[in-house]
Formats: C-alpha cells, sequence, structure tokens
C-alpha cells in the first residue's frame, strides 16, 4: 500500500489529509498510524455547562449527525437524538434522572449509554458519543 501523509492544522486540532500526488511506500507502522488518523474524531462545541442545567438536554447537528445532549446528576452525556423506532426527535421527550422517554411512542432509553430500557419490541441502541469538558465548554466526538 502507499501513500503519502500530510499533517496540516485546522482549529488547534491535528488532523490528517492523506495526499495521492506523491507514491511514498507505507510501513505496518506507518499504516497503524493511518488508521488511526483516518478513525480520528471531530470535536464539537456543543456549548457552556451553564446551557444545560441539571435534568436538561439541548439537540446539535454535528458531522451529519443529529445528537442529543443531557446533563444528568451534573454529568453530561450524548447520544442520537433520532429515535430508532420511528425516527422521532428525542429532544422533544421526557429526561427524569437517566431515563429519556420518546415523544411519540413511549420507548425508555438510558440516555447514559444509548441502550434502550423498555418497548415492547427490540429496537436498536441509539449508541453515544464522547463528551469532554475543558472550563466551562462542552465538547462532543462525533
Amino acid at each position: 500500500m502507499q501513500k503519502n501523509l500530510k499533517m496540516f492544522q485546522h482549529n488547534n486540532q491535528q488532523l490528517s489529509n492523506i495526499i495521492y500526488n506523491n507514491i511514498v511506500t507505507v510501513s505496518e507502522c506507518d499504516l497503524k498510524i493511518w488508521q488511526d488518523l483516518c478513525s480520528y474524531m471531530a470535536k464539537v462545541i456543543v456549548g457552556k455547562t451553564s446551557d444545560i442545567p441539571e435534568g436538561k438536554m439541548t439537540h446539535i447537528t454535528a458531522g451529519g449527525k443529529e445528537i442529543l445532549v443531557a446533563n444528568v446528576d451534573g454529568r453530561y452525556y450524548a447520544t442520537s437524538n433520532i429515535c430508532t423506532h420511528a425516527g422521532a426527535e428525542l429532544h422533544e421527550g421526557e429526561l427524569k434522572g437517566k431515563e429519556l422517554t420518546c415523544p411519540w411512542h413511549g420507548s425508555r432509553w438510558d440516555i447514559t449509554t444509548g441502550n434502550l430500557i423498555w418497548f415492547p419490541q427490540k429496537l436498536q441502541s441509539l449508541g453515544s458519543c464522547k463528551i469532554t469538558l475543558e472550563g466551562d465548554t462542552i465538547y462532543v466526538e462525533v
């Protein structure tokens, strides 16, 4: 496999830019680095911690994904904002503790993991995204 990797700065984060104009032999070690760079998750600002009080949630669109961010007992969690049953926007639902109820058909989700708690049929998990805090700024990795 032959590729040339060129690193550049963008938004104070290192990203990979794969350039095909030069041919360079990639060793097994270089291939591992390239695979790691390709799986890089972008950090997107959600807002300030004061924007999402305890027990509340918000939603953003980032990286082509609809993401719900919630504050449960002072900790922040992110999951898909779209119910895997019928496509409802979950931020319109109700959050009680770590349990999120879908506004359309009442499916209940664990906001901390994205896993289904209850519904008459098995549904695909919402998944989860990593949240990081830097000072009072909330970031989600997508």
